[in-house]
């Protein structure tokens, strides 16, 4: 079976789309074939290397990776029905529940997890004596984080938003060293491939949609008049002195590549009040099958789409001392810029003081959804019985299936299972699944009871395994943190 690098699997889907948009747009079948053709051949280039450089250790490139991707936020999900189960899904559930009835043989997991249990338990106990102690006490307890400690990174959520890029590596980096990244990589497949590399170019190194927008409409003007009017000089050269393209083309980064690559040269000739100007002159010696090679470029420009980053989860196992103490969220997760969450904290001080009169339910809601907007990420915790917490970092457009879907992931069996919020409602995955965060009022933090459904609780409670709830690759990660 023939390996593929991961530039590869992405050219393949990316090329799928080009060609079901040339299918649809008009010239010969040939033409409507070539850009997904070209785009073929530049990822059979990259399969030369079939390790990859930058695919990092352990990873198998034939692997598909399930992505989330900003831009998809918008699309629903069919939300999952647990009403109803297929008899597929019967199947497996009744395979989870005769897991259940089976002691696990691994002495060495067994041990850890009795630690990890005695663990919380112990914290447990402390967490009530506390509580207890502070009811009958007139002094307050002290706070487990002294003033001066409560902004320490120590004491963060999370040390940042990371992100995921399959196409380039394995790493886990933040969105900035990303685009570093991106653009490092772009620049070096310009030997192999200019034309195309440079549309992705355009579309993955410049932040302002708009401007990219109307880069693109510009460049694939100046190829279609090329293409319409093949002997007309006046189409086949461009004064860089022109407004347009001094406002529209050459501030946009992969522009003068993809002109380069589309046969125009620069040079110096006078205009036509005789002063030396600097103008591309298109050359069409300088590429094959000329008119085709602009068409290929002209449909590659207005189909490329940007390289996209999948949010990390930054998955967490925590012990209720390390959840107490980890409170803050790091700047990364605030939409708005340091001086602007100054001007922040002001504009909260006033609204202290407006609380103390009279509002409606609709103005507190108002003000309510206006500081959920202040954030870009949310922490979500998840609370077992056994006192363990599992933390996921989101997006707060993703939705509640993301979470379920989360939860699902790391639990040892897979059981239908119920979340609540902090005030008692239950989320219903048939009717909470295409419910963003923000609709949900999880921003910027929150934790969810877990619970397994009512139909299988019975079950559970007669299981030797019934305390087991994370599988047991991710309950030892809980020891990385004691």
């Amino acid at each position: 079976m023939d390996t593929m690098s991961p530039l590869t699997g992405f050219l393949s889907s990316y090329c799928k789309r080009i060609r079901a948009v040339c299918m649809n747009s008009p010239g010969s079948k040939n033409l409507k074939l070539s850009v997904a053709d070209k785009i073929k051949k530049f990822f059979q280039k990259k399969k030369v290397d079939a390790k990859f450089k930058l695919a990092g250790p352990g990873h198998k490139l034939s692997d598909s990776t399930i992505s989330y991707q900003g831009s998809n936020s918008s699309q629903k999900v069919e939300p999952m029905k647990r009403s109803g189960l297929s008899e597929e899904s019967k199947v497996a559930a009744e395979a989870a529940l005769s897991r259940l009835q089976q002691k696990r043989e691994n002495p060495a997991f067994n041990t850890s997890l009795a630690a990890i249990q005695a663990q919380v338990k112990k914290e447990l106990e402390l967490e009530k004596a506390l509580d207890a102690s502070s009811e009958c006490s007139t002094r307050p307890v002290p706070s487990r984080v002294s003033i001066e400690e409560k902004d320490l990174p120590q004491n963060y959520a999370a040390s940042g938003v990371f992100f995921k890029c399959p196409l380039i590596s394995n790493d886990i980096l933040p969105r900035d060293e990303w685009k570093k990244n991106i653009k490092r990589f772009l620049y070096e497949q310009l030997e192999f491939e200019r034309g195309l590399t440079a549309c992705l170019i355009i579309q993955s190194c410049n932040n302002n949609r708009e401007k990219v927008e109307t880069c693109v409409e510009t460049l694939c003007k100046y190829l279609d008049n090329i293409v319409s009017h093949p002997g007309e000089e006046k189409y086949q050269k461009i004064r860089m002195s022109n407004r347009a393209f001094t406002d529209r083309v050459q501030p946009i980064e992969g522009a003068m590549e993809l002109l380069l690559a589309a046969g125009f040269e620069q040079t110096s000739m006078p205009n036509p009040d005789g002063v030396e100007e600097e103008y591309l002159v298109f050359d069409p010696s300088k590429i094959e099958n000329n008119m085709d090679t602009l068409t290929t470029l002209t449909d590659a420009l207005r189909t490329a789409e940007p390289i996209h980053l999948e949010l990390d989860r930054h998955m967490q196992v925590l012990l209720p001392s390390q959840a107490a103490v980890k409170l803050q969220l790091p700047p990364e997760f605030y939409a708005l810029s340091p001086e602007e969450l100054k001007k922040e904290q002001h504009t909260k001080t006033e609204a202290i003081e407006r609380s103390q009169m009279l509002r409606t339910k609709a103005m507190r809601e108002k003000d309510e959804l206006r500081e959920m907007k202040k954030y870009k990420f949310a922490i979500i915790r998840i609370r077992f019985p056994d006192g363990i917490l599992l933390q996921g970092t989101f997006s707060v457009y993703e939705r509640y299936s993301e979470i379920h879907e989360f939860v699902q992931e790391h639990l040892e069996h897979d059981l239908p299972f119920v979340l609540n919020t902090p005030t008692g409602h239950k989320l219903i995955l048939e009717e909470d699944a295409n419910k963003t965060l923000l609709d949900l009022r999880l921003v910027p933090a929150t934790i969810l009871i877990f619970s397994w459904h009512p139909s299988v609780v019975e079950v559970i409670n007669n299981s030797p395994n019934r305390d087991v709830f994370l599988k047991p690759e991710v309950m030892i990660m809980v020891q990385e943190l004691m």
